[in-house]
């Protein structure tokens, strides 16, 4: 076998090792997926539980927030599509009865040309209490949204505290009953499937099982050769 063939079968099973390590990757982020739609699933199916107690960790599980809607302090969450339009998120303060620690409910989606303006005052509701399921705030810079002062582009703890004038908890509410027809389009439940995982494993596995049978068969044609025969005398 010559020096170049013996370098090109080498990278072939180097190029092998490499996708099928990323094969694995992808059968592992599909198991990690798979467990996590599994918690989430048990986490909706467990009863209602008020907002406020509720851990700062249990993401995902049904609650419910009562109190009084703050529509003059709402943050609009710009640069969100449904079912391919322009829109955004509109994100209520809910002050409680008792305490100054507000939640943060996403009571959902309008439509908006640029993604980012709209009239609040229009979207406003008559209720004082939001049923759904909870998500943890996250932290992160303020990302304001142009000039406009009270939009966003991404929710996290700093902007929350930048925009509101009293405290407010790290578990906010995406708001899943029922809504009159003026009032935000609800945000469906969160996705529970498996993503892409599957297909980039089997196309990782693939792309190996090609290096390996193509540097095996081009192995063989070089010695079925007449330069390949007299080369394995030779040796």
């Amino acid at each position: 076998m010559s020096r170049s063939l013996k370098g090109f079968v080498a990278l072939a099973f180097v190029l092998a090792g490499l996708f099928a390590a990323l094969g694995f990757w992808q059968v592992a982020r599909l198991g990690q997926r798979r467990a996590r739609n599994a918690q989430v699933l048990a986490r909706l199916r467990d009863p209602v539980t008020p907002v406020e107690r509720l851990a700062d960790t249990l993401s995902y599980h049904r609650a419910i927030a009562s109190g009084t809607a703050d529509y003059a302090n709402e943050i609009v969450l710009t640069g969100r599509s449904r079912d391919g339009s322009p829109g955004v998120y509109l994100l209520t303060p809910l002050r409680p009865v008792h305490g100054d620690t507000a939640s943060l409910v996403i009571r959902g989606w309008v439509y908006s040309p640029d993604a980012a303006t709209i009239d609040v005052s229009r979207w406003r509701e008559r209720r004082d209490t939001f049923a759904g399921y909870v998500a943890r705030i996250p932290d992160g810079p303020v990302t304001r949204a142009g000039e406009r002062p009270r939009s966003i582009r991404r929710l996290t703890m700093s902007a929350a505290r930048e925009l509101l004038p009293y405290p407010v908890a790290r578990m906010y509410l995406i708001s899943q009953d029922a809504a009159a027809d003026t009032a935000p389009a609800r945000l469906p439940p969160p996705a529970l499937d498996e993503g892409s995982h599957l297909n980039y494993a089997i196309t990782w596995f693939s792309f190996a099982a090609i290096a390996v049978i193509g540097a095996a068969t081009i192995v063989a044609q070089a010695r079925l050769s007449p330069e390949g025969t007299r080369q394995a005398q030779l040796d």
